[in-house]
């Protein structure tokens, strides 16, 4: 099992609670924040059990989607639908960014 696989779960756990935030002024972010956790946790593990090609361009969705949760957040932020966000859950986000960033773009082997 791809360790990420575990920081993308606790990843969506902080997601949810952001999203029950943003839900009281934007219903709309929120759905699609959510929508993009669980492309996230969905192509992860979904790229996990594929090979070559297949793994890299599964991981390449998961690194999109990751990045559009981060992106709900700041927009979140930015229309002051929420204040601020917990370092470690920023620090998360980054994590998994990251780490899918270095599965997609590592030289092949």
């Amino acid at each position: 099992m791809l360790k990420i696989y575990e920081v993308v779960l606790a990843m969506a756990g902080d997601a949810a609670s952001i999203a029950e935030r943003i839900e009281r002024k934007d219903s709309d972010l929120a759905r699609q924040m959510r929508r993009a956790m669980h492309s996230v946790a969905l192509n992860a593990a979904e790229g996990m059990g594929n090979h070559a090609g297949n793994k890299r361009q599964r991981y390449s969705s998961a690194l999109g989607s990751a990045r559009e949760v981060l992106a709900c957040v700041q927009v979140a932020q930015a229309m002051r639908y929420i204040g601020t966000v917990d370092a470690k859950v920023l620090d998360r986000m980054d994590h998994v960014i990251a780490t899918l960033t270095r599965l997609v773009y590592r030289r092949a082997s």
